[in-house]
């Protein structure tokens, strides 16, 4: 190399020295200005930082070998929240609405019954059984209507509050996929073991649930010891969720480092909800990512052993506009996949009408157009939507496996004021006593809050308010499942 090539050289090297030592330095900057963003969030209090040692693990099913053995480590577990986080009462303004915070609006020990516990409706001598599956950060409330009526109606019921829900948000923060799996094979081998031989088995998952009730359906084709379902029912199933989850949980290992707490958490908000949390962990976005990834695993699996035919039945509820799941994900990674028989898509599409949709950012109108004219869809799909765009009047569009359309009138239309559903509103009436526009009973109604005033003011942020938290069309749903866990 002569003396010139050699300069150019060097200088090259040290042109990449500067761009990489710039780089890294962006980088690390940028890192602390994030890190200094998610550490001036709220303050964290004892329901964030305390552990409770006696939530349910998989690493426990060595002493936990019954669903009894689990409802009373339950027991002690609500126990021992009770001694570790409502022992302390305060009569500020700003703790009146905490969950936490003994007799106020949202301490779930004043309602008529504490939700967020497991809880059985039983049966003299039922011939079929449904096990309940609630939400990432959610409780056994969350299908407490349907629960009622799957009872009225002569099903065993069997609502499961799974590991890390129902007491603090701090328990989603360690807290696997796997643990939750787990309690719902030990409710599953409970009603095997009450019920009649031959009698049906039924699973209806909301959201994270959903994901569960599929995962375990899973398990018991491959493995013969496992009792099968007849039919699953899922509402807004969580299947497909976003990765960016899996690289949000290198923000919470730092975590770990004095002083960097918050980087544990998504989000820190006041614990108004008596029966869901509010502040959400990097980690239960984590876990949820993780157990779809093991979805898609098991289903690949029996695609090369040609068994998804064995699955279970499978009937999906799904609002048009979801901020946590889309349609063409649970189609692409479910619906798609499936060759078994009777599977059916419910969707509720947008307000379209015409005082509603020029507020609206986008319409997904083209993807709901190319689901109803494919030609080969392995499941029927009912989308209800505005009879015209002049209406806010309700039309059911049905098409079957061998694309057959019916179209029928529903007595049901739209509120005043709701351009849509939401993936938290589906499994709730309008009178439910918490979420609903028309609550039943005293108490706590979060439903009918609708702010108006000054910025700053609110300790709730009025985005959560607005967020719509009931279903208006809920008989519809309710009759759908009833109709499809029925029929033979």
């Amino acid at each position: 190399m002569d003396q010139g090539s050699y300069k150019i050289s060097k200088l090259v090297k040290k042109i990449l020295l500067i761009i990489a030592y710039t780089s890294l330095g962006s980088l690390l900057g940028a890192i602390i200005i994030y890190v200094n963003l998610m550490q001036n969030r709220p303050d964290l209090f004892a329901w964030h930082t305390v552990e409770l040692e006696q939530e349910f693990t998989a690493e426990k099913l060595s002493e936990i070998i019954s669903f009894s053995d689990y409802l009373s480590l339950e027991d002690r577990l609500f126990e021992e929240l009770q001694v570790k986080i409502y022992k302390k009462n305060s009569d500020k303004q700003q703790y009146r609405l905490i969950r936490y915070n003994s007799g106020s609006l949202a301490d779930p020990t004043v309602f008529e019954k504490n939700w967020n516990r497991s809880f059985e409706l039983k049966q003299d001598k039922p011939e079929a059984a449904v096990l309940l599956l609630h939400g990432l950060s959610d409780s056994p409330y969350s299908l407490r209507s349907l629960a009622h009526t799957l009872h009225e109606q002569g099903y065993y019921v069997l609502a499961l509050r799974m590991p890390g829900h129902g007491t603090i948000p701090s328990g989603l923060v360690d807290t696997n996929w796997q643990d939750m799996a787990a309690a719902v094979k030990l409710a599953v081998r409970h009603i095997d073991r009450i019920m009649e031989p031959g009698s049906e088995l039924h699973l209806i998952g909301y959201s994270m649930g959903a994901a569960q009730a599929v995962n375990y359906s899973l398990d018991a084709v491959q493995d013969k010891s496992l009792p099968r379902a007849k039919s699953l029912v899922l509402i807004s199933p969580a299947i497909g969720v976003s990765s960016v989850a899996a690289l949000a949980v290198w923000q919470s290992r730092l975590s770990a480092i004095p002083g960097l707490e918050k980087l544990a958490w998504n989000s820190i908000g006041p614990e108004y909800d008596p029966f869901k949390y509010t502040s959400f962990a990097i980690n239960a976005g984590d876990l949820m990512y993780q157990l779809t990834l093991s979805i898609g695993k098991k289903l690949n699996e029996m695609e090369v052993q040609k068994s998804t035919g064995e699955f279970p039945k499978v009937q999906v509820f799904l609002s048009i506009v979801d901020a946590t799941v889309s349609v063409s994900a649970v189609k692409k990674h479910l619906l798609d996949r499936l060759e078994n028989e009777d599977n059916e898509l419910v969707l509720f599409d947008i307000n379209r009408n015409d005082n509603v949709i020029p507020f609206l950012k986008s319409d997904p109108i083209e993807s709901i157009t190319a689901l109803m004219n494919a030609t080969e869809l392995g499941f029927s799909v009912s989308l209800l939507s505005n009879e015209s765009t002049d209406s806010l009047q309700l039309l059911e569009t049905s098409k079957s496996t061998d694309n057959t359309i019916h179209e029928r009138k529903l007595d049901l239309a739209w509120p005043e004021g709701v351009y849509s559903l939401s993936h938290i509103a589906l499994p709730f009436p309008a009178d439910d006593s918490l979420y609903g526009s028309r609550p039943a009973g005293k108490g706590l109604h979060i439903g009918l809050v609708s702010p108006r005033g000054e910025r700053g003011i609110l300790s709730v942020q009025a985005s959560d308010i607005m967020r719509l938290r009931y279903n208006p069309f809920y008989p519809y749903l309710e009759k759908r499942i009833l109709d499809f866990v029925h029929n033979e």
